[in-house]
C-alpha cells in the first residue's frame, strides 16, 4: 500500500484487497482461493489469475458471480466490473467476516457454449441447502439474518410493518438509502458516514439506477446523464420534515453534479452554488426523507 500526499491531503493509492473466490466443483478440494486485487482490478483479470493459480482448463469460459446469501440470487459480473468496488458496498459486518461463510461471497462459474451458466450438480446443491435449513431449525446452526431489500418494490409482502422493518434493518447496517422504484428514501443518520468521497463519485458515474447499492449520487448521476443525452432540463425534488436532512442531501447532490461536470478539476462553482442553498432547495432534489427511531 502506497501513501501519497496530494494537495496537502494524504490519499491511499494502489491499495490491495484480498478477494475470496469460491470455485465449487470447478476446483474440487479448494474451499476458496484468495486473490489480491486493487480497486481498478477487473473481473476478467481476477479470472485470469484464478485460471493460472488453480490450473483450470483455459479452453473453457468462466465468469465471476456475486451472491449475498446462501442459495440466493447470483449477480454475474461483466468482464469490466471491479469486484473490489462491489465488495466495498457490502455491510461492514460482511467485510469483517462476521457473517456465516455462506453469505456475501464471490463464486467462480463455468459458462456453457450457449451462454448459460453451468452450476454442476444442482441436486447436490439443493440437498445441501435443505440440510442446512434443517440444522438451523434444530438449533445446531445460527439463524440466518433477515434479508433486507434495497428496493421496497421487491418486498414479497408490502405493508406498513414490513416496510418499516426493512428500513430499520438497513439503518442498523448503516444503509441509510433505500429505493422505491426511482424514488430514494433517506434516513438521517445524524452522523457523518464515509460514503461521499471521490471513490463513490467515480463508482456511481454513468451507472444505471438500481445496479449498485442505493445512494444519493446515483440519483444525481441519472439526472446529469439524462440532461446530456436528452438535452432537456432535469428536476430532482426533495421532500421531508424539518431536520430530516434536506439541506445536507442538497449539498451532496450538488457536490456530485459539480464533480461530474468538472471531472475532478477544482473550481469555485460548487461553493457559489452551495451559497444559493435556500433557493436551490426549492428547485433541486429528490426523494422522501424519513426518520425512524
Amino acid at each position: 500500500m502506497n501513501v501519497r500526499d496530494v494537495g496537502g491531503r494524504r490519499r491511499f493509492e494502489d491499495s490491495e484487497f484480498t478477494l475470496r473466490i469460491y470455485p465449487g466443483t470447478i476446483a474440487e478440494g479448494t474451499i476458496y482461493c484468495p486473490v489480491s486485487a486493487r480497486k481498478s482490478t477487473t473481473a476478467a483479470e481476477v479470472i485470469d489469475h484464478l485460471i493460472n493459480k488453480l490450473q483450470l482448463d483455459k479452453t473453457k469460459c468462466y465468469v465471476l458471480a456475486e451472491v449475498k446469501e446462501f442459495g440466493g440470487e447470483e449477480w454475474i459480473l461483466n468482464p469490466t466490473d471491479c469486484p473490489v468496488q462491489r465488495m466495498m458496498l457490502w455491510p461492514r459486518m460482511a467485510l469483517e467476516n462476521r457473517f456465516s461463510g455462506e453469505d456475501y461471497r464471490f463464486l467462480l462459474r463455468e459458462k456453457n457454449l450457449d451462454g448459460s451458466i453451468h452450476y454442476g450438480n444442482l441436486q447436490m446443491w439443493l440437498r445441501v441447502t435443505e440440510e442446512r435449513r434443517r440444522m438451523v431449525e434444530r438449533g445446531f446452526l445460527p439463524q440466518p439474518q433477515q434479508k433486507d431489500y434495497d428496493d421496497l418494490c421487491n418486498l414479497p409482502d408490502l405493508n406498513e410493518k414490513t416496510l418499516l422493518d426493512n428500513l430499520r434493518s438497513r439503518f442498523k447496517q448503516e444503509k441509510i438509502y433505500t429505493y422505491v422504484g426511482s424514488i430514494l428514501i433517506v434516513i438521517n443518520p445524524f452522523k457523518f458516514l464515509p460514503i461521499y468521497n471521490p471513490k463513490y463519485v467515480k463508482m456511481y458515474d454513468n451507472h444505471q439506477l438500481g445496479k449498485l447499492e442505493p445512494h444519493i449520487y446515483a440519483v444525481a448521476d441519472v439526472a446529469y446523464h439524462a440532461m446530456l443525452q436528452q438535452r432537456n432540463n432535469q428536476c430532482i425534488v426533495i421532500s421531508g420534515e424539518s431536520g430530516s436532512g434536506k439541506t445536507q442531501s442538497t449539498n451532496f447532490l450538488i457536490h456530485h453534479l459539480t464533480a461530474l461536470s468538472q471531472k475532478g478539476f477544482a473550481s469555485g462553482v460548487e461553493q457559489i452554488i452551495l451559497g444559493a442553498g435556500p433557493v436551490l432547495e426549492v428547485r433541486i432534489v429528490l426523494f422522501y426523507s424519513v426518520c425512524i427511531a
